[in-house]
């Protein structure tokens, strides 16, 4: 993965406010952490690093150049969305040194057509792995194609660029192929479904005569008294 230029400047405003006002300016608030150094509270512009992460997913590698004159190597630690608007709320970004290796979380994605009347069920969308900060992947592949109805595709399976190492355990499933339920099957399960509904109504019904005798049955005595 290439890395990304990106420009920034200091912050000096902080708490809830002082993020708010940097966000109306177009900037994103973020700390820059790790190697044992201080953290540091910067800005970046909100467009261009959206670019750089549709560029290159939450792993993409950013040179930063700040305001201050100094520059830092990064990852992308953690990223705050907001949930409607869609925009960046706040980054934390780890620095790294090149050649140093990294562990990150990367994209799994399947390939190809399993057997015919089959089902895929993606147990693990990322995958642990250990690479070079300058060379990590955007994404691992793995192909499906053909493959019948109780087949695994496991962590180890899965091919890896040279330099990568698997973190996670290669025993970890990352997709599951099942057999298509039949018509038959799903028009039984519908019924199923359906059965507890009516029998639930007329347990409903049952109460309801049961509690109209009992309340027939409660009166009937009153009126003897009164007619005696």
């Amino acid at each position: 993965m290439s890395e990304v230029k990106i420009s920034a400047e200091p912050r000096t405003e902080f708490g809830k406010g002082g993020a708010r006002r940097t966000r109306r300016a177009g900037l994103v608030p973020a700390v820059l952490y790790g190697h044992g150094e201080k953290p540091k509270h910067i800005a970046l512009p909100a467009l261009e690093f959206a670019a750089a992460i549709r560029h290159g997913g939450a792993n993409q590698l950013l040179n930063i150049e700040i305001s201050d004159g100094t520059r830092a190597l990064a990852l992308p630690k953690a990223i705050q969305r907001d949930p409607i608007k869609d925009t960046f709320e706040h980054v934390d970004l780890i620095l790294v040194r090149r050649g140093e290796k990294v562990t990150v979380d990367v994209p799994v994605h399947l390939t190809g057509e399993p057997a015919r009347d089959t089902l895929v069920m993606h147990e693990h969308d990322t995958l642990s792995v250990q690479a070079d900060a300058t060379r990590l992947p955007e994404s691992l592949e793995v192909s499906i194609e053909g493959l019948e109805p109780g087949s695994q595709v496991t962590a180890g399976d899965v091919p890896l660029p040279a330099g990568t190492e698997l973190i996670a355990e290669r025993e970890t499933v990352v997709a599951v192929i099942t057999a298509a339920p039949t018509a038959e099957q799903m028009a039984a399960e519908a019924g199923e479904v359906e059965e507890p509904a009516e029998a639930e109504e007329g347990a409903e019904g049952a109460e309801s005569e049961g509690a109209e005798g009992a309340e027939a049955g409660e009166q009937a005595p009153a009126q003897a008294g009164a007619e005696s």
